[in-house]
């Protein structure tokens, strides 16, 4: 939960850079290799994160970067989330997330756009509700997600003085996934063993090979 700059004054590190790569490093071991997808019923939708929405609501707001969001339900619980940062709202990245992210055969739920219109095809069975263009409307239709992505937002703005990057942004959507799916575990030690073991899995990567994003 702590931003490079705390993280570099709680170690009494001389180097900011080193703080920002432990962090990113950490974060790369947030994603478990082969974790289980969401299954059920999965909640589907998008948000912008990036500054004020000046100008309208939608899908068209340039310097923003967009971000889709998948809730698992169970009952009227938030289960476990994922979060990607995608380039656009095509199908192909809708769809390639949802595909990567939940299990087939589970219910997803998403509005009317048509970059989901290919989840039938890909196994899903896809529910679809319509609503206006205001983001009041989508709300009420998807309050989970819509929970989901005030959290993540206020978690920026509070850690990280929305001071994060569209090249770096997936690394802090899997911080924020790694954390909230582990809300409501008791035990913080339980927590510090997960994420060690992730570290000797992973081949981390150098600072180089993040900053050039390979």
């Amino acid at each position: 939960g702590l931003s490079a700059k705390g993280c570099q004054r709680e170690l009494g590190l001389s180097s900011y850079q080193t703080a920002w790569l432990m962090l990113q490093k950490l974060r790369q071991a947030m994603v478990r290799l082969g974790r289980d997808s969401l299954s059920g019923s999965v909640e589907v939708d998008e948000t912008y994160l990036g500054g004020k929405e000046e100008g309208g609501y939608g899908r068209a707001l340039p310097g923003k970067a967009l971000v889709v969001i998948a809730v698992e339900l169970r009952g009227r619980q938030i289960g476990r989330i994922r979060l990607r940062h995608v380039p656009d709202a095509s199908g192909k990245s809708l769809v390639g997330f949802v595909g990567d992210c939940v299990e087939p055969g589970a219910r997803v739920h998403t509005d009317g756009w048509a970059g989901y219109a290919g989840l039938d095809q890909e196994g899903y069975r896809h529910k679809i509700s319509s609503i206006s263009d205001s983001r009041e409307s989508a709300i009420e239709v998807f309050p989970h997600v819509h929970l989901v992505a005030s959290l993540l937002k206020r978690w920026l703005r509070a850690t990280h003085q929305g001071n994060v990057s569209a090249k770096h942004l997936q690394r802090y959507l899997d911080e924020f996934a790694f954390r909230f799916n582990r809300r409501r575990s008791r035990h913080i030690g339980k927590l510090f063993h997960r994420l060690a073991e992730q570290l000797v899995l992973r081949q981390a990567q150098t600072y180089q090979e993040i900053t050039h994003g390979n």
